[in-house]
């Protein structure tokens, strides 16, 4: 069974015999059939797992209920139209956060990695509030937009905000000299040269910062409905919780994990349409 280490140790031709072995190989789907084969494996172990093992009372099946049990729940509050309530209701918050955070983050960092004057006198603000946790923050939210929807969406926008913005200023400040020295000698604009050479150039970068933040999204929102809502997956799970439903809380947290892989697989889709121009 091979390891991290030998893998990250093994031999390994140049690029361009790596293209001739591929080339050679066989058929790419094969390798991705197997792929896929060994991570349905794993999940369906994990499965079993779950399943059995509070069966055999390994785990106390009162905290920890089997996964049929679990699935049950689910289904339940699926054909109920109970989950699709709280869903539609932190889908809302996340998508608003989220998209308010891209609108303000990738202008703004652009702006601070392509200007010096803007770059100093926004770094000393900006080092204060992203050193600052954003559930930490959340109270202050509260106090000044109230226990609605506001503040939720704030503490998202908040909270999405750096990774986005950081990942901007670095993306920008980093592309290749050499191609800015060639837009240089194409005669291109300063306008032009940003949106045909730099931004594309930046976009892989910023795609990383997105996506840290579309997790994100997720992961605050749900510990801030567990703060004064009345709808909403956080507020599901905590309800579900101190009411002894405990199915109930693991197919909330079950959705949960759900829609955040969909998002992210999503984003990755995304990153690879805009980055089309990177070789695989």
């Amino acid at each position: 069974m091979s390891s991290l280490l030998a893998e990250k140790t093994e031999a390994r031709p140049n690029p361009r015999q790596e293209e001739v072995a591929k080339a050679k190989a066989a058929s790419p789907g094969k390798q991705r059939v197997v792929t896929l084969a060994r991570g349905l494996a794993g999940f369906i172990t994990l499965a079993l797992i779950w399943e059995l093992a509070p069966r055999f009372e390994i785990l106390d099946p009162y905290f920890i209920p089997p996964l049929s049990t679990v699935l049950e729940a689910w289904w339940d509050m699926a054909a109920s139209g109970e989950l699709v309530e709280h869903v539609r209701a932190s889908l809302v918050r996340s998508a608003v956060g989220f998209g308010l955070a891209i609108a303000i983050a990738i202008p703004l960092g652009a702006s601070i990695a392509w200007y010096r004057p803007v770059r100093e006198f926004f770094q000393p603000v900006l080092e204060i509030f992203r050193n600052t946790a954003a559930l930490a923050i959340l109270p202050v939210f509260v106090l000044i937009l109230g226990i609605g929807e506001t503040s939720k969406i704030a503490i998202v926008t908040y909270a999405c905000f750096f990774p986005i913005l950081l990942s901007t200023i670095t993306g920008v400040a980093t592309v290749d000299p050499q191609l800015l020295r060639s837009a240089r000698v194409l005669g291109l604009s300063p306008v032009t040269t940003f949106r045909k050479v730099v931004f594309p150039a930046a976009i892989p970068t910023i795609f990383t910062g997105v996506r840290i933040s579309g997790a994100a999204a997720i992961l605050v929102l749900i510990a801030a409905e567990m703060i004064g809502a009345t709808a909403g997956l956080g507020f599901l799970i905590n309800y579900a919780q101190f009411n002894f439903l405990i199915p109930k809380m693991y197919a909330a947290i079950i959705t949960t994990s759900a829609i955040g892989l969909g998002v992210n697989y999503g984003l990755v889709a995304l990153e690879r349409r805009f980055s089309r121009w990177r070789p695989a």
